[in-house]
């Protein structure tokens, strides 16, 4: 039986590749991270833009919020309308 030994640093090829992936992957890792660090940036400088453009929008819409009260006067006038013709004989009441 033949027994072999390897000297310490004969065959190092098995570390060269566990830290080539080992770097590889550590730069990998790194511009993902710096891809979205920058993207969230990007985002944070945008929304008080759409901040604004969205406050303006509820203040534009406020007054839609008083629709429902022209449109019950519109109708109490129409049926005042309509009331009024019929009492006078209008045919279109």
């Amino acid at each position: 039986m033949q027994q072999t030994v390897l000297a310490a640093g004969s065959s190092s090829t098995g570390w060269v590749v566990g830290w080539t992936i080992g770097i590889v992957l550590t730069v990998v890792v790194a511009a993902l991270v710096i891809a979205i660090l920058w993207l969230a940036k990007s985002i944070g400088d945008e929304a008080p833009k759409i901040n604004d453009a969205l406050t303006e929008a509820v203040n534009n819409t406020a007054p839609l919020g008083a629709l429902r009260t022209t449109i019950e006067y519109a109708v109490t006038i129409i049926g005042g309308l309509q009331r009024g013709r019929a009492r006078l004989g209008d045919d279109n009441a």
